[in-house]
């Protein structure tokens, strides 16, 4: 890959994998308010707000952070299976995905609290946590980009 192309894709990739962190706090922050309120109205709301936020933002997102980093790794001399460090940022954002797809159930729990009735405080926080564990993801790869440990893959 070019050196001018390169760049612009790792300019999108480092973009798209800070908008992803920053819409998965966004998350965070409004399944938060809604377990804590006591009402059910605006814990509603909030969780039909959600799906939104998915859409627009969280699927397109992690799916171009997805391929421009396998483009990367692809045409780097780091490798997509060479070093771990790389490899780890690949399994963490296919589980980031995962969790989101498996896990992560906006629409459930708007469905929960439509018409008023109060969704039960585990699942409620299961939600939350599921999220803590892709912020968490996130920033381990983050972390790793940064540092790049030198070990390498047999």
């Amino acid at each position: 890959m070019r050196a001018r192309i390169r760049k612009t894709v790792m300019v999108v990739h480092i973009i798209v994998s800070v908008a992803l962190l920053g819409e998965v706090w966004g998350l965070v922050v409004l399944n938060t308010a809604a377990a804590l309120t006591k009402d059910t109205g605006l814990a509603h709301a909030a969780y039909r707000l959600m799906p939104d936020l998915v859409f627009a933002g969280g699927i397109p997102l992690s799916l171009t952070a997805l391929i421009t980093g396998i483009a990367l790794g692809l045409t780097s001399h780091w490798g997509l299976f060479r070093y771990y460090w790389v490899a780890a940022k690949l399994v963490l954002l296919v589980a980031v995905i995962c969790v989101g797809m498996f896990l992560f159930d906006p629409e459930g729990m708007a469905a929960v609290t439509a018409g008023g009735a109060a969704a039960p405080a585990t699942r409620q926080w299961g939600q939350i946590a599921a999220l803590a564990t892709q912020i968490a993801m996130l920033m381990t790869a983050t972390t790793l980009s940064v540092f790049k440990p030198r070990r390498k893959l047999r």
